[in-house]
């Protein structure tokens, strides 16, 4: 692991010190499956747990998630429909709720194995990955979606009357503040890279061309919708992050 520009200035001692492993352990491969297997198991069991719960208070969601659509009626198209797409929004807020827990076993079953220069950069990644998904999936549901929602009713308002499909919506939906969490992630991406000495901050500005491309493909790739407003406010929402990512790694040293 590529010291950082503050470590640079250490003694070779403190070098040593910080690329020790505070908590290795001699353990077999099968150990190490079993390990794994024991956290999956957990993490497993606290989702189940989450969609209960969720399952349980789903209309409150449901009727949330309804929310950018006012104006438009939903239907059932089809005999348990909303049972179905009540089971998907549960299935997804039951693994929202249980990602805190499910972030720990990760943590925990990767512990091990870092020294303490790279624990040094655990906490800022797992804080900020987390930030950014959860500021993904606001920018979605207060920005992208209601974009798509206008330009969808607007385009057909003098023409068909809206009633949608309540599958088909939350499909939507949901798909689409998911996406855009992951897309919230790019940041992250940026600073680990930079740390491992893979790129840093000048050469992600000399490719900033290719980003801008790549930005547009991603919000065309993700945004279910086909609206350009949709798609170019997630491509602008991308290079913000990506911008930003380089300002970050730059401060770093990198």
């Amino acid at each position: 692991m590529p010291p950082t520009e503050l470590d640079s200035t250490a003694t070779p001692d403190s070098q040593a010190f910080l690329d020790e492993l505070p908590d290795e352990v001699e353990m077999s491969f099968f150990d190490h499956l079993e390990e794994l297997r024991r956290r999956i198991f957990y993490s497993l069991g606290v989702i189940v747990v989450g969609v209960v719960l969720c399952f349980v208070e789903v209309k409150p969601l449901v009727q949330w998630l309804e929310v950018p659509a006012q104006g438009v009626k939903f239907l059932q198209l089809a005999p348990g429909e909303f049972f179905f797409t009540s089971l998907k929004v549960a299935g997804y807020s039951g693994i929202l709720v249980a990602s805190p827990f499910i972030l720990y076993q990760i943590i925990q079953f990767v512990l091990p194995g870092l020294t303490r220069r790279e624990r040094r950069l655990l906490a800022p990644v797992v804080l900020g990955s987390s930030v950014l998904f959860f500021a993904g999936l606001l920018f979605a549901y207060y920005a992208l979606i209601p974009a798509a929602l206008r330009f969808f009713i607007s385009y057909g308002a003098d023409v068909v009357e809206q009633l949608w499909s309540i599958e088909r919506y939350f499909e939507f939906v949901l798909l689409l503040m998911f996406c855009t969490g992951l897309a919230f992630q790019i940041p992250v991406i940026q600073i680990i890279l930079g740390y491992l000495g893979i790129t840093n901050s000048q050469m992600m500005l000399r490719n900033w061309r290719y980003i801008v491309l790549g930005a547009v493909i991603l919000g065309a790739v993700l945004t279910p919708s086909t609206d350009p407003l949709t798609q170019s406010l997630l491509a602008g929402a991308v290079l913000i992050l990506y911008f930003g990512g380089i300002w970050v790694v730059k401060l770093t040293g990198r």
